[in-house]
């Protein structure tokens, strides 16, 4: 195990402090080796040494960042589809129910094999290749998962037999009748795309949704631009949202089609000068003219902060919508003895200005132990190619930002609940077919099962306004006031107790959004919901309003 580790921690001796570091990592190495040999000979029960060494080494690698990961031989395929975006198998994520104790299809990838044979979200898996995979009570849903998934996965050509149970009664007071199918599905090499949606959004803007950043991402869009162009696209939005990266490579392309031939985009820095290293742009470009607005939130990420970032500081871009997430750590990747793999972070990573945008500092820590965050007040300015004023340590800011619109927390737990997904599910069983993305509308009387069924269903919320009540009411204690106020208190909590029938009425429209994107989703995939979500979205509005008035736009890339 010493000169497993050592062999990617430590490089030959040049100095003695170099020296003295190398002594010390074998020092402590041998110390791990006699603890664990020590327990393995005398420890009262027996030791699952894989098991308890591979949860010491993830340990350590999560104390240094949360990008450092190691695979262990059967995980090195997730190391691969992480980079390559390919793996053999059905095509669809799962999830675990703990109501029903079992693993649940999730939104099958619309032209994958899964999607294609007839599998459906919510479809509860009971066996696979007839091994009965339901009803364990898992103790780890990860490992479970896991194994689920690696039976669902195999060769190109191979054929998986899913045994399932589906729910198809719709309404609330039958809420578990199920119907019990067996699905053959022959496994194909699965590659996700990278550009979800292409559309034209008027007569001139064109509009992309880029997902990923897997091999072949920069060709995919320049093939959608194209596209687009031939459809009479004269200026377009790329949306970054939600997107959290992948290979650097791809982001350096993606800029490329923008800028002249031989721009700098990334410079990354390691431990030492002579890790050193600047790509630039290799090939000639798609369109150094054409005006572009990115989208960006706090889900866009990594080389999809290289791709905003790089346009940003070139001037060739402008940035709409809200802060990236501040990622700015590049990982290798190394083998290891007996198939087994590490993902390590090598260095940072500096766009064009200058600037790092890595938000989090994970070698120094505060007394919680959590990484640092860098205040706002100690943040460096630097300049873009026309002297625009920009900042490090966190993140992309954009040129012009958005304010995201005020929800109820009704919203968000509704979007993160199992009510939700069951009645989409329940409706998509229901239901052959639905009307196309730019028609579809539930009626008052569907919304009104919707409700019905979160109600039957025992969907729970809180709203702020109880929060902060509940808070009030501590801080009162504290102070001694609560004798006085009790009584105001428990009027107070009477009203703001959060009632379905007030907030339904109270927040209609959103809630039809939440249930028709999900029903959307189900019908039509990412693609059907994007497209459906973009209609009232107010980023691409301010997007739209920008390209729309071409001094806007050219005032922004000024300096000023």
């Amino acid at each position: 195990m010493s000169a497993l580790l050592l062999c990617c921690l430590i490089t030959p001796a040049k100095s003695l402090a170099q020296s003295a570091y190398n002594f010390e990592a074998t020092k402590q190495l041998e110390i791990f080796n006699a603890a664990y040999n020590s327990l393995h000979l005398n420890y009262v029960d027996s030791l699952d040494a894989k098991k308890r060494i591979g949860e010491a080494l993830n340990y350590m690698l999560g104390q240094i960042d949360p990008y450092t990961e190691y695979y262990a031989k059967e995980n090195t395929e997730d190391l691969k589809v992480l980079s390559t975006g390919k793996y053999a198998g059905i095509g669809s994520p799962i999830v675990y129910r703990r109501d029903f104790d079992c693993a649940v299809f999730s939104n099958p990838y619309h032209d994958m094999p899964a999607y294609r044979y007839g599998v459906r979200s919510g479809d509860r898996i009971i066996a696979v290749d007839g091994k009965t995979v339901s009803g364990e009570h898992p103790a780890d849903t990860q490992d479970y998962l896991s194994d689920i998934t690696d039976r669902l996965r195999g060769e190109p050509g191979t054929t998986v037999s899913v045994a399932l149970q589906r729910p198809v009664t719709p309404t609330a007071e039958s809420p578990d009748t199920v119907q019990n199918l067996t699905i053959n599905i022959v496994r194909e090499q699965i590659r996700r795309p990278n550009v979800i949606v292409e559309k034209m959004l008027d007569e001139t803007v064109g509009y992309t949704y880029l997902v990923g950043y897997t091999e072949g991402a920069a060709d995919e869009l320049k093939t959608h631009i194209q596209s687009l162009k031939s459809q009479g696209m004269k200026s377009l939005i790329l949306d970054l949202r939600g997107n959290g990266g992948g290979l650097l490579d791809e982001a350096v392309k993606m800029v490329g089609l923008f800028v002249k031939r031989g721009s700098e985009v990334v410079t990354m820095r390691g431990r030492g000068d002579e890790t050193k290293e600047t790509l630039y742009t290799q090939a000639s470009p798609l369109d150094r003219s054409m005006p572009i607005v990115v989208l960006t939130d706090y889900g866009t990420a990594s080389a999809a902060e290289i791709t905003s970032g790089a346009l940003q500081d070139l001037d060739r871009a402008v940035i709409v919508g809200n802060r990236t997430y501040g990622k700015g750590l590049v990982q290798h990747s190394c083998s290891l003895p007996y198939g087994g793999a590490m993902k390590y972070t090598v260095a940072k990573y500096y766009i064009p200005s200058g600037r790092c945008i890595q938000a989090l500092d994970y070698a120094h820590r505060g007394d919680d132990g959590q990484p640092l965050h860098l205040p706002d007040s100690l943040c460096k300015t630097f300049h873009t190619a026309a002297g625009r004023l920009v900042r490090d340590g966190g993140g992309i800011t954009p040129d012009l930002i958005v304010k995201q619109d005020t929800m109820p927390s009704l919203i968000a737990y509704l979007q993160y609940s199992t009510q939700l997904f069951d009645w989409g599910v329940a409706y998509q069983n229901s239901h052959s077919s639905i009307a196309p993305t730019e028609s579809f509308r539930l009626s008052s009387d569907e919304m009104a099962d919707f409700k019905a069924f979160l109600e039957s269903h025992g969907f729970k919320y809180d709203n702020q306004s109880r929060q902060n009540l509940n808070n009030l009411r501590q801080w009162a204690h504290a102070e001694g006031y609560d004798a006085d106020s009790s009584e105001l208190f428990d009027q107070l909590e009477k009203v703001l107790t959060h009632n379905l029938d007030h907030d339904f009425a109270r927040w209609e429209d959103a809630l039809r959004e939440t249930a028709e994107s999900e029903i959307i989703a189900n019908f039509y995939g990412d693609a059907g919901e994007t497209l459906y979500n973009l209609k009232n979205d107010p980023v691409v509005k301010e997007a739209l309003a920008v390209l729309h008035d071409p001094d806007r736009y050219a005032n922004i890339l000024k300096k000023q």
